[in-house]
C-alpha cells in the first residue's frame, strides 16, 4: 500500500479522542462546578452556556470508540474487558447528565434532583474517564492476544489519582469557559473557581507526570534516556509557558487567554501520552500494526472517514461561530 493505513487511522482515532477531551471537557467541567454555584439564575446561565454544543461535543466520543472497534478490533477486544467497569460508570454518568439537560427545565418540584443529576453525572463521568486512562497507562496484561488480568485491575492508586486529576482539570476548563462566556456575578465567581482549579491542576499534572515514567522501563527510557530526552524536553517547557499564560491571564482579568491556555495544557498532556505510548495502542503489549484490521477494511473505512470527519468539523465550527457571544444573565446568547 502507498500509505501506512494503520498509522493514519491511529492518528484519526487519537485526534477524535483529543477533540472529545478538549470539547466535552469544558462542558463536563461546567457540570462539575454546578453544585458550587448558588442561585437558580446563575445555574440557568451555566447550563445555557453549553446547551447549544454539549451533545455535538460527544460526537467525538462515538467516533473514537466506534473507530477503535472497527479499525483496531484486537485492541478493542483487549481494552474493553479490562475497562468495562469504569466505562459503564462513565456512560451511566453521561446518561444522567444528558437527561438532566432536558428534564431540569420542565419541573420545579424535581429541579433539585436534576441539578444533582447534572452535577453528579458530570463528576462521575469525568472521574471514570480518568480512572480508565490511568488503568490504560499503567498497563494491561495480555496473553495469547487477549486480556489476561482480573476484574479489579483497573482500580489502583495511580488510576484513582488520574481520575481525580481529570475531574480537577475539567473543572479548570469549565471555570475558564464560564469566564469567557458569561458576565456579571457568575463571571466573578468563575474567576474565583479558576484561581483554585489552576494550581490544583498544575500540581496534579506534575505528580502524574513524575509518577508515569516509573510505571515501567519503557516510559522511563522515553522520558529520561539519552538522547531521547532532547526530543521530549520541549513538552515540559511548553507546559510551563502555558501555566504562566494561564496564571497571568487570570491575575490580569483576561477572558479568553485562560481558556486557551487551559486547552493547551490538555493538548500537551495528550502529546506526552503519545510519546509514552507510541507505537503501542495497548501500552507495551500490542502495536498499532498488530491491532489493525486488514488493509482492505482500513482503506474502505478511510473513504467514509474522509467525508464524515470534515463534515463533523464544519458543523462543529459553525455551531461555535453561531453561539460565539456571551450568555446573558436573563438567558440566551447575545
Amino acid at each position: 500500500m502507498p500509505f501506512d493505513l494503520a498509522f493514519i487511522w491511529a492518528g484519526l482515532i487519537a485526534f477524535a479522542v483529543l477533540a472529545y477531551v478538549i470539547l466535552d471537557g469544558f462542558d463536563l467541567g461546567v457540570g462539575i462546578l454546578f453544585s458550587f454555584v448558588q442561585g437558580e439564575d446563575k445555574r440557568d446561565q451555566m447550563m445555557n452556556s453549553v446547551a447549544p454544543v454539549w451533545d455535538g461535543n460527544e460526537t467525538w466520543l462515538v467516533l473514537g470508540g466506534g473507530g477503535l472497534f472497527a479499525v483496531f478490533p484486537l485492541a478493542y477486544s483487549i481494552i474493553m474487558p479490562a475497562l468495562y467497569a469504569p466505562i459503564i460508570v462513565m456512560l451511566l454518568g453521561l446518561i444522567f447528565r444528558g437527561v438532566a439537560f432536558e428534564f431540569r427545565w420542565k419541573t420545579r418540584r424535581g429541579q433539585f434532583f436534576w441539578d444533582w443529576a447534572f452535577a453528579g453525572g458530570s463528576t462521575v463521568a469525568a472521574f471514570a474517564q480518568g480512572v480508565a486512562l490511568g488503568a490504560l497507562v499503567q498497563g494491561i496484561p495480555v496473553a495469547n492476544r487477549a486480556y489476561a488480568g482480573g476484574w479489579w485491575d483497573w482500580l489502583t492508586p495511580f488510576s484513582v489519582l488520574t481520575g481525580l486529576a481529570l475531574v480537577v482539570g475539567y473543572a479548570l476548563l469549565g471555570a475558564t469557559w464560564l469566564v469567557m462566556k458569561t458576565e456579571g456575578d457568575l463571571q466573578r465567581r468563575a474567576y474565583a473557581m479558576a484561581r483554585w482549579a489552576a494550581p490544583a491542576t498544575l500540581a496534579l499534572i506534575g505528580i502524574v507526570s513524575l509518577w508515569t515514567p516509573f510505571l515501567n522501563a519503557v516510559y522511563r527510557a522515553r522520558w529520561f534516556g539519552w538522547p531521547q530526552v532532547l526530543l521530549v524536553v520541549p513538552v515540559p517547557l511548553l507546559v510551563g509557558a502555558c501555566a504562566y499564560a494561564l496564571w497571568t491571564g487570570l491575575a490580569e482579568g483576561r477572558q479568553v487567554v485562560p481558556f486557551l491556555a487551559s486547552l493547551a495544557l490538555f493538548v500537551l498532556c495528550f502529546v506526552g501520552l503519545g510519546i509514552s505510548f507510541y507505537p503501542h495502542i495497548v501500552p507495551n503489549s500490542v502495536t498499532i500494526w498488530d491491532a489493525a484490521a486488514p488493509d482492505n477494511s482500513l482503506s474502505f473505512l478511510l473513504v467514509g472517514a474522509s467525508v464524515l470527519v470534515p463534515l463533523i468539523l464544519i458543523y462543529t465550527a459553525y455551531s461555535y461561530w453561531v453561539f460565539r457571544g456571551k450568555v446573558a444573565t436573563a438567558g440566551g446568547y447575545h
